[in-house]
C-alpha cells in the first residue's frame, strides 16, 4: 500500500479539528474530496502508521506524523513549480510564515485558483482541493503552508515550518478531549 499526498491533507485535518468528533462524510465536505477517497486516506494512514484506530475512534499518530512531515515529506511528494499565475498564496507568502519572514522581490508561491487574490508562481499543492479546503479552514490552511515549506521552501523557510509544525503538533498531544 502506497501512501498517497491526499494522506497527508487528510492528518493535517484531524490535527487542525483537534480532538473534535469527525466522520467519513464532515472530513469528505471539508475536505472537497469523496468520501471513499477520505476512507481509502485513513486505511492508508493507519498501514503507515501515521494515524491509530482506538475505540470508536482514528487519531493522527502525532510522534510517527511528525517525524514524516520533517524528515520524510519533501522526499516523497515533491512539489512542481510553474508559470505566474493566480492563486492562494503559499511557503514564505502564506500564514502563518508571511508573518515571520520579511517577503523577497519575487514573485510569491501560491496554490494555483481562479478566485485567488495574489499573482504568483504556481506551487503544486498536496490535493487538487488544498485551495478550497484551506478557504474553509484558517488552521488547516497555516498547517498545509508549513508543510509546504518543508517539502520546497528555502533552508530558513524549512527550519521554521519544521519549529512550527512541531509546536502545533505537541499542542495537538497536549489537547485533553
Amino acid at each position: 500500500m502506497i501512501l498517497k499526498p491526499q494522506d497527508v491533507v487528510i492528518l493535517l485535518k484531524l490535527v487542525a479539528i483537534g480532538k473534535a468528533d469527525w466522520s467519513f462524510s464532515t472530513l469528505s465536505a471539508a475536505l472537497f474530496m469523496s468520501p471513499s477517497e477520505v476512507h481509502a486516506g485513513i486505511h492508508r494512514a493507519i498501514a503507515a502508521k501515521l494515524a491509530t484506530k482506538g475505540i470508536g475512534r482514528v487519531s493522527p499518530a502525532i510522534r510517527s506524523l511528525e517525524e514524516f512531515l520533517i524528515h520524510g515529506l519533501r522526499y516523497v511528494f515533491i512539489p512542481d513549480r510553474g508559470e505566474i499565475t493566480r492563486g492562494m498564496p503559499t511557503l514564505h507568502a502564506g500564514p502563518p510564515l508571511s508573518k515571520m519572514l520579511i517577503p523577497s522581490n519575487d514573485a510569491p508561491p501560491v496554490w494555483s485558483d481562479p478566485e485567488g487574490n495574489v499573482r504568483g508562481q504556481s506551487f503544486s499543492p498536496l490535493y487538487k482541493s488544498v485551495p478550497k479546503a484551506a478557504k474553509q479552514d484558517h488552521q488547516l490552511y497555516e498547517l498545509l503552508v508549513l508543510a509546504d515549506a518543508i517539502r520546497g521552501g528555502r533552508l530558513r523557510e524549512h527550519e521554521i515550518a519544521i519549529n512550527e509544525i512541531s509546536k502545533r503538533l505537541k499542542d495537538y498531544n497536549d489537547h485533553k478531549p
